[in-house]
């Protein structure tokens, strides 16, 4: 598995003070120098964390990939196609929510996510839609034309280490056996932190695991450095 390290929350500290501090552009630097096979941003329609900016700024520099997690918005599919990073990431959002609740729901607007994708698509850029590991979103996820899914991990994370664990990750297992055999890749991501994430070993044929929050977190005792690569080597 490859790991796409999310840098949000390294934008979520500079703007809390404003200014340039801590920098992106060089956590981008660290995480791509200790295992970071992508780096990861969403930029929300509130620019909470990520600015225009730093999008413009780490495709030029980056030595890896950009992964743009992005809304169902008009002016942020300009920037991408625009910007053409690597892949795109289609992901619901809520001015109201603390992070991303759940999975883009798919199947309930079929036709509006074929459509909005395929300039996308059209301009080479790798697509992947966010979705729960539900069967009905997976079947309509194959239907649009992107290539992957990622699957929201964020229920199997809460409910790890307790009674509905086993259910939730066979939701997970189930969900990416049935994208691959409609031939769709998988990737995974949300609330996956250094206990967790070994159990995704036993999903076979995931592509990607796409991780953040736990990594910053982490950094704040170990160093970035650190932190990437540890869990790197928990996945590779």
């Amino acid at each position: 598995m490859l790991l796409g390290v999310n840098i949000d929350h390294v934008a979520t500290l500079r703007n809390a003070r404003g200014g340039i501090e801590p920098s992106v552009m060089e956590a981008a630097r660290i995480a791509e120098e200790n295992g970071a096979t992508s780096i990861t941003t969403h930029l929300r329609e509130d620019r909470r964390h990520i600015k225009d900016e730093d999008v413009y700024t780490l495709i030029k520099t980056l030595k890896t990939q950009l992964n743009l997690e992005m809304a169902m918005t008009d002016d942020i599919q300009k920037i991408a196609l625009e910007i053409r990073p690597h892949s795109i990431c289609l992901v619901p959002e809520k001015r109201q929510e603390i992070t991303t609740e759940g999975g883009l729901d798919v199947a309930g607007q079929l036709d509006r996510v074929t459509e909005f994708i395929k300039p996308l698509l059209d301009a080479g850029i790798i697509v992947s839609l966010f979705i729960d590991p539900d069967e009905n979103q997976v079947k309509a996820s194959a239907k649009t034309g992107a290539q992957f899914i990622e699957m929201h991990t964020g229920t199997y994370s809460e409910a790890f280490g307790t009674a509905n664990e086993e259910q939730e990750f066979l939701n997970l297992k189930n969900a990416a056996k049935l994208a691959q055999s409609l031939g769709l890749k998988v990737n995974a991501g949300h609330g996956l932190n250094y206990e967790n994430v070994k159990r995704m070993h036993e999903i076979p044929g995931l592509v990607e695991l796409n991780i953040g929050h736990s990594i910053i977190s982490r950094a704040v005792f170990t160093g970035l450095g650190e932190a990437v690569k540890k869990m790197h080597d928990l996945i590779k």
